[in-house]
């Protein structure tokens, strides 16, 4: 099953355009680095054995995730697909936005902590580097496939464009999917 940062750029994608999807996907993959650092110097260790600052991040995550879904409700339903640039949101803003849902996402830290030391050899040298090194690599990958995800899903408005049922749909998708990714996040154990 796709996790909430695709299903978001899925949504995007649909209702904004591919280059929506592509500049939230480069804020999502962003956040890797710091999730990455975290790892490196051990901060994500102490994360896992706090249970205290492990609820702070979720709540925060949650909450943002909550503010999000408001702002949408509060937006018109009405969608234009393929919408000219300065709609809504600016790049800038798509892009901290992407990077805010990656970092407050405390699944994602958890994930780095199982996954990246099973991939590192201490006697290769410096662990820092390598741990580094296996981060960018999962940014490189989560990039494209959030890129084909983005332009594969830009290209279904050409079969649901001009349907004012389908808009209404896609508007309260949108709140669901936020409100329904910060219950996940805000419910989620270690």
């Amino acid at each position: 099953m796709p996790g909430p940062d695709i299903i978001y750029v899925i949504m995007l994608s649909i209702t904004r355009g591919k280059k929506y999807g592509i500049i939230t996907s480069l804020g999502l993959v962003s956040g890797i680095l710091i999730h990455t650092t975290l790892i490196a110097f051990g901060v994500a260790a102490i994360i896992n054995e706090s249970d205290v600052l492990f609820n702070i991040i979720k709540i925060m995550g949650a909450l943002y995730l909550f503010y999000l879904a408001f702002k949408t409700f509060k937006s018109s339903s009405n969608i234009e697909f393929n919408a000219p640039d300065n709609l809504d949101k600016s790049f800038v803003d798509l892009y901290k936005q992407g990077f805010i849902m990656n970092v407050l996402n405390p699944k994602v830290v958890i994930f780095f902590l199982a996954f990246l030391p099973g991939f590192v050899v201490k006697e290769n040298g410096n662990i820092t580097f390598q741990i580094y090194f296996l981060g960018i690599i999962f940014m490189i990958q989560a990039f494209i496939i959030f890129t084909l995800v983005s332009i594969s899903s830009a290209k279904l408005t050409s079969f649901i464009r001009g349907s004012i049922k389908f808009e209404k749909v896609l508007y309260w998708l949108q709140i669901l999917i936020f409100i329904a990714i910060g219950i996940y996040i805000l419910f989620s154990q270690k």
